[in-house]
């Protein structure tokens, strides 16, 4: 699959686009994260940093410019970088953790409400399905806007879109997901 591919295909629908890359660049990916990962990493591990990846590569990759007009180059750079301060990340937490003293362990212990822990997942998980039902454009400037912290001018770069215009679908779409998360029980 090249750039113009999947600008085309990201055109027609960005689930597909996604989709398409996600088959495409699995393999290719997923060889990439465990060459460098593979001695300090567990599977989840590996697993996690192959989907940050394609969630980076989703919601950075030029679709409407001439940049990075060979995707399969551009997706390895993201990859092995990824993979690499992922590797520094692991290593350096494997280190810290390296001793089998249960003081070293006590020192960590903490006062954890598990049942807290469960309905906040429980929270996370209905307010993620919730965006995900307000649809594209919408959820993805939700997402970006205030998960990931980018501007309403980021936005619009990366959605070919004009600021003004994702700032309004931003202040509607956040209207809505309000509405659906308070009718399932949910306050903001």
């Amino acid at each position: 699959m090249t750039g113009n591919e999947y600008r085309r295909l990201y055109a027609e629908s960005p689930e597909k686009a996604y989709a398409a890359l996600f088959k495409v660049y699995c393999d290719y990916v997923y060889a990439i994260v465990y060459n460098k990962l593979n001695r300090v990493a567990q599977r989840e591990d590996i697993d996690e940093c192959v989907s940050d990846i394609f969630a980076d590569i989703f919601f950075s990759y030029k679709r409407n410019g001439e940049d990075y007009a060979d995707l399969k180059a551009y997706i390895g750079t993201i990859a092995k970088r990824h993979a690499i301060n992922s590797y520094r990340s692991l290593k350096l937490r494997s280190e810290r953790f390296s001793g089998d003293s249960d003081e070293e362990f006590a020192s960590f212990a903490d006062d954890t409400d598990i049942e807290t822990n469960s309905d906040d997942r429980e929270t996370r998980s209905i307010l993620i399905s919730k965006i995900n039902e307000l649809g594209e454009p919408d959820s993805t400037i939700i997402l970006q806007k205030y998960y990931y912290d980018r501007s309403s001018g980021e936005i619009a770069e990366m959605m070919s879109m004009k600021a003004s215009a994702v700032r309004m679908r931003a202040a509607r779409a956040l209207e809505k997901l309000k509405k659906s998360l308070a009718a399932a029980g949910i306050m903001l």
